[in-house]
């Protein structure tokens, strides 16, 4: 094996160097690499520095309204610029100095191979990451640059504190002049051709064009459905940058779409040599309502093509005169790609009537926005794809239909913390034959994808052993085993294979599970119920008289401890008798300090439940869980009931 090359960095440069003197305060944090962090960051870089400016540390006298904002801006476009680049997780962080008050932003991601370029042209399939965010932090910052170390690249900018500030905020205005004042001055004379049109524009890109694209990530960011996104970018286009707007979704099943092949027909683009759908009309929006759907008609007979290039720069597009009746009888046009990880998610087109030409501040800034447009997107359909994936897990971890014991009554209560994934908690209840049936309610350490895969393995196995004529106490022994066996390294591999990439130095990881499992056996006069807990909160038994007590003594968690050998109790269930089951999201559940179980809790409720049938024991356990606190529950529920008749 060759020796280890030792760690090299390059640190390039704006202007000025990065000062690394005494820390004042410090925030570190990392962020999903996704249309959603943006916004993260500047709450978390906003509540950083109101929280250091409110403690006095040293050099906080410094943090004025104006260096807060200014910091809140940079960290934005710099997270913006790292996410639409590089599309990895990102890591934020913002220091104070000691002394002279400058703040010193870090936002780091993990594609150091791509530099950040301004007006370059991307190659085909590449995420881009020029625009005018970095000119605005250059013209914020005293001095900005880039580090790239092994791995990572980091953008950094140094805000000077009050008295640099000043002269800085003369550029800052001269910049706001440029990109704001003198476009909006430009922008409205070009497309307004009525003086009152003209003048809304003027004072609406005067006051809030430095601020539209900030407030637009945040907008966007908030939606989970990529129709919604595409709403809602016309009806931030309309009617202050164009007359209307229109997007249009390509199907992620297509993939790399070309032009139309000769015999194919219309709209039908071809993916990797074989015929595509082509794209979907999702949005069309414009200032009048009474022509949307003329417009609508006219554009669906013209899908936009993608460009050769694949760039997310305007091209041309087809002015549909026709449907805009007298007034719309000339204009233009502009498309524009929607790209996100590298890859094609749609088409943004804009128009505006009797010009002859967008000025270029305007499809730039409409660039720009089409850049979070389509991060907005990529990030829905990222979600709508972990819920796909979650709703199928879930489907797997549970029984189809519980099963039905002569002579007991069952109920059940199962209410995942996350309705978008899969739940950390399971159940079960099966014949095992001879005469047998056997339930289960467990709790898997964690939750998501890593959860469902060891549930995946250990509700199988339990119905395996169980019909094979292992014992309750045999079936926790050989489950024990499976969990510290190579199966859990299988676990942790497609576990890791649904959530990312694994980290340097990762391995596989033990998943604990508590569970409790029994068995019943109907017999002349009762149910005989054999169980064992396995660092599982214990069950309670209920008895035809209101007493209540605890059916089982506790033992160690599976996949802890290897060869550990459990046992079981067996005890009979007579007429009336009820036997709980819970996880610990209901003897753990919390209201300030206190828990739910604390002081024998749920033996109290279950007491009052005497002469309740199991579906009204339930229902009663459950109400009183969510009400012993005002705030939703914070962990996965489930209980089950059983009550001999």
């Amino acid at each position: 094996m060759g020796a280890i090359p030792a760690q090299r960095e390059t640190v390039t440069r704006a202007s000025g160097v990065p000062v690394h003197g005494g820390v004042g305060a410090e925030t570190r944090t990392t962020l999903p690499g996704s249309a959603l962090s943006p916004g993260s960051a500047r709450s978390v870089v906003r509540g950083a520095l109101t929280e250091w400016a409110a403690s006095g540390l040293p050099g906080t006298e410094h943090l004025t309204d104006r260096l807060v904002d200014d910091a809140v801006v940079v960290v934005s476009e710099l997270v913006t610029n790292a996410v639409v680049h590089a599309g990895t997780d990102v890591e934020l962080a913002c220091r104070l100095e000691d002394g002279t008050g400058d703040l010193l932003v870090e936002v780091l991601d993990h594609h150091p191979s791509r530099a950040p370029r301004d007006g370059e042209v991307e190659a085909p399939y590449e995420t881009p990451e020029y625009g005018r965010g970095l000119r605005l932090v250059s013209r914020l910052a005293e001095s900005w640059g880039v580090t790239y170390r092994t791995g990572s690249k980091t953008v950094w900018a140094r805000l000077p504190a009050e008295d640099p500030m000043v002269a800085a905020r003369d550029d800052i205005e001269a910049y706001a002049q440029e990109c704001a004042l003198e476009r909006g001055l430009r922008v409205a004379e070009i497309l307004a051709p009525e003086p009152q049109r003209a003048e809304r524009d003027r004072d609406w890109l005067n006051r809030g064009a430095l601020s539209f694209l900030a407030e637009a990530s945040d907008l966007l960011a908030g939606q989970l459905d990529e129709n919604l996104v595409a709403a809602l970018a016309g009806q931030l286009i309309v009617p202050r940058l164009a007359d209307w707007c229109a997007v249009w979704l390509e199907d992620e099943v297509a993939g790399r779409w070309g032009y139309p092949r000769s015999g194919e027909a219309e709209g039908g683009w071809a993916v990797d040599g074989t015929a595509g759908t082509g794209p979907r009309l999702a949005r069309v929006w414009h200032g009048s309502e009474n022509l949307i759907e003329e417009l609508r008609r006219a554009l669906e007979k013209e899908p936009p093509l993608p460009p050769e290039t694949h760039r997310t720069g305007p091209v041309p597009y087809p002015w549909p005169g026709e449907a805009l009746g007298a007034r719309g009888v000339h204009g233009t046009a502009l498309a524009y790609r929607l790209i996100a990880g590298g890859r094609p998610l749609g088409t943004l087109v804009i128009g505006r009537a009797d010009l002859m030409r967008f000025p270029d501040e305007v499809t730039g800034l409409v660039e720009d926005l089409s850049r979070r447009v389509a991060l907005a997107i990529g990030a829905a359909r990222q979600y709508a794809r972990q819920a796909t994936i979650s709703r199928v897990l879930q489907r797997g971890l549970l029984p189809g239909a519980v099963a039905e014991i002569p002579g007991v009554v069952s109920a059940l209560v199962y209410e995942p913390c996350d309705k978008g994934g899969p739940s950390g908690d399971f159940y079960d209840l099966f014949p095992a034959g001879d005469g047998r049936w056997c339930f289960a309610i467990g709790d898997v350490q964690g939750k998501g994808p890593e959860a469902a895969v060891v549930i995946g393995i250990a509700r199988p196995w339990l119905r395996l052993l169980a019909r094979e004529g292992y014992r309750v106490a045999d079936v926790l022994d050989r489950l024990n085993q499976l969990l510290l066996d190579d199966a859990t390294e299988a676990a942790d591999a497609a576990a890791r294979a649904l959530v990312g990439p694994v980290a340097p130095g990762d391995g596989p990881q033990t998943r604990f599970l508590s569970l409790l499992y029994g068995e019943l056996t109907p017999f002349d006069g009762g149910i005989r119920c054999t169980l064992a807990s396995a660092g599982h909160p214990l069950p309670l038994l209920l008895g035809a008289g209101g007493e209540v007590h605890t059916a089982a003594h506790p033992q160690t968690l599976l996949g802890v401890i290897e060869d550990a050998t459990y046992t079981s109790e067996t005890f009979e269930l007579r007429s009336g008798d009820t036997l709980l089951c819970v996880t610990d999201g209901v003897t753990e559940r919390r209201s300030g300090s206190r828990q739910f179980d604390d002081g024998d809790g749920l033996a109290t409720a279950l007491a009052g439940c005497a002469g309740l049938n199991a579906q009204l024991i339930a229902e009663r356990i459950r109400r009183l869980v969510h009400e012993f606190s005002g705030r939703p529950p914070e962990d996965d529920l489930a209980l089950l009931v059983l009550q001999a008749e």
